[in-house]
């Protein structure tokens, strides 16, 4: 189990759920904020942004190097993607105020220790760590020693790679830690989602699992749920005819809505490793089989199998007494579509 905010996660309680507003504010302090309220409104109980600047991506570089080619981003270079995907510094004291003021939580991915500074001074209360940072130990390292909540993707990791970002973090003492299965594919194919890995990762690790969910539908958030994953996180927008760098690949505020509803749903559903029954369940017991009377029978006469039966409903004695039962007299006169009990019978 691990705290955000006050809010406890771990398999014990209701997923939780991230809102991930990325470039989704397409340059529009107002429309962040509106994200935000939307995300607030339809269920999420956070909403993460990014805290970085192109310089502090990449470089200024026409180079082939630095050019995209193929998928969502093709032909952009990376400074001016990052460029367009950021989110000022200059807001992230607004967007912390504002959220705390509708009541939802409010954390970032940092990309470099000046990133880490800004968000401390705003007392960001998690850290996430992205996938593509995943091997930047030095910058893992320094977000540990804010004693704060991580949690981390894990996308395109090895073994090595992920265990090696663990150490890190617990090496500076910090164990409210949670790591996120992701598939870095924008978007990703729900059938490539290999959600087997959130055992796997819970139990190679010892630590609460979610997942960052790139696909295009919630069928991969929902099984997650199912398989142990605490917390889910969605790119969120508020219409993707918004077109912006991260539009195609997240969920509006309906499919939010939804989302929220399901997988708790499914966590509700894995339910505990007991036999008891439940008590929705005990209505229906009257339709089991049991023991009746299916012959008028006079006093002290013999019971055969050929006047009580094994029948619904469920009042009377429980169908394996059958066999003992027969060779029994009764102890009164019977009317046919009596239940058998113990106190009519005698041997």
């Amino acid at each position: 189990m691990i705290e955000i905010d006050k809010v406890k996660i771990g398999e014990e309680y209701p997923p939780y759920i991230i809102a991930e507003l990325s470039a989704n504010h397409n340059g529009s302090l107002e429309k962040a904020k509106e994200t935000i309220l939307s995300a607030k409104q339809n269920g999420a109980k956070a909403v993460k942004i990014q805290t970085y600047t192109a310089d502090s991506m990449t470089i200024n570089c026409q180079e082939e190097d630095f050019l995209i080619k193929g998928g969502l981003w093709d032909g952009y270079f990376l400074y001016d993607l990052y460029n367009e995907a950021s989110t000022p510094y200059e807001w992230h004291e607004e967007l912390f105020k504002y959220a705390k003021e509708i009541g939802i939580t409010l954390f970032s991915t940092p990309f470099d220790e000046k990133a880490v500074d800004l968000l401390e001074d705003l007392n960001t209360p998690a850290y996430k760590i992205a996938s593509f940072e995943l091997t930047d130990l030095p910058l893992i390292e320094y977000i540990a020693k804010k004693n704060k909540p991580i949690l981390i993707s894990t996308g395109m990791g090895s073994e090595k790679e992920i265990k090696e970002a663990i150490e890190t973090i617990k090496k500076e003492g910090c164990e409210n830690l949670l790591i996120f299965h992701c598939i870095s594919s924008y978007p990703t194919p729900t059938e490539l989602s290999n959600l087997n890995m959130i055992k796997y990762l819970k139990n190679k690790f010892n630590t609460e699992v979610g997942l960052s969910d790139h696909t295009l539908d919630n069928i991969s958030s929902i099984i997650a749920t199912s398989m142990g994953a605490s917390a889910i996180e969605k790119h969120f927008i508020l219409s993707r005819a918004n077109k912006g760098p991260d539009s195609d690949f997240s969920i509006e505020p309906e499919e939010l809505k939804l989302l929220v509803g399901d997988v708790e749903k499914a966590w509700k559903s894995i339910g505990t490793k007991n036999f008891s029954r439940p008590a929705i369940e005990d209505k229906n017991l009257v339709f089991r089989r049991s023991l009746y009377f299916v012959k008028a029978m006079q006093k002290g006469e013999i019971i055969t199998d050929q006047n009580i039966r094994r029948i619904r409903p469920g009042y009377g004695i429980n169908p394996k007494f059958f066999k003992e039962v027969i060779g029994k007299r009764v102890l009164k006169d019977i009317k046919k579509g009596e239940r058998v009990s113990w106190d009519k019978i005698c041997d």
